[in-house]
């Protein structure tokens, strides 16, 4: 076993340093999401979701549902076949693995230049990018769910009809379609992998810190609107 993990255990370090960082973030973001529902912007998509289900049940916006929600699958479904193209693309590439290892590798100075070692980058790309593709396609399968449900007249009693049902189906499928673009963007470090852990690491430390500013919701600006809308900060000042 030592033997087989020996010539690449400096890359295999920096690839669960950089998963680390990674995953570190993202829970990081659940447990202020759970005190703070709106600390970031996928939170108050969220609640948008489920404000945004209620308000098309309730006012029958039948028309309104249908453009979002084919928006939506058309979205998942173009970054799911772009996910599948890319590992296409990549296994072509694997054949020439020996000829694009001496190009990627000239600035490799602290990781291994064996093959072997890039056969193994290829595969975790490629299990990122069916990872990515699978939840695309989960999101895809629950858009078109709640196409049908959302357009069921709510009963009570009813589970497949009852409002609640159909907000956690949608924000179920958000959530699938939140965590292809996590995948997305894990890409980028293993991109760098390719030419030398320390790249990877570097990358994935400045792709952390671009997507929590991206992805922190701003503070309300209550004169933003204000002289055209009064009511222009409904929810509290932080």
């Amino acid at each position: 076993m030592n033997q087989l993990i020996a010539p690449h255990l400096t890359d295999v370090i920096c690839l669960l340093l950089s998963a680390g960082l990674f995953t570190f973030y993202h829970f990081f973001v659940r447990s202020k999401l759970k005190t703070d529902p709106t600390y970031s912007l996928y939170g108050a998509t969220m609640l948008a979701r489920t404000a945004w289900v209620v308000n098309v049940m309730e006012e029958k916006n039948d028309i309104l549902a249908v453009q979002t929600l084919r928006n939506s699958t058309m979205a998942a479904t173009f970054l799911a076949s772009t996910a599948v193209l890319l590992a296409v693309g990549l296994l072509t590439l694997s054949g020439q693995a020996d000829k694009l290892g001496q190009t990627w590798h000239a600035l490799n100075l602290f990781g291994s230049r064996a093959e072997s070692t890039l056969t193994l980058k290829l595969l975790v790309i490629l299990a990122n990018l069916f990872i990515a593709f699978f939840n695309f396609s989960f999101a895809i399968r629950l858009f078109s769910h709640v196409g049908f449900l959302i357009n069921t007249p709510p009963e009570e009693g009813s589970y497949g009809a009852s409002i609640t049902f159909v907000a956690i189906q949608l924000n179920k499928a958000g959530g699938y379609f939140h965590m292809g673009m996590r995948a997305y963007y894990f890409l980028v470090p293993l991109i760098f992998w390719l030419f030398s852990p320390v790249f990877m690491v570097l990358a994935t430390v400045t792709l952390v810190i671009l997507v929590w500013r991206i992805e922190k919701t701003p503070k309300l600006d209550c004169s933003y609107l204000g002289a055209i809308y009064k009511n222009s900060c409904p929810l509290p000042n932080k």
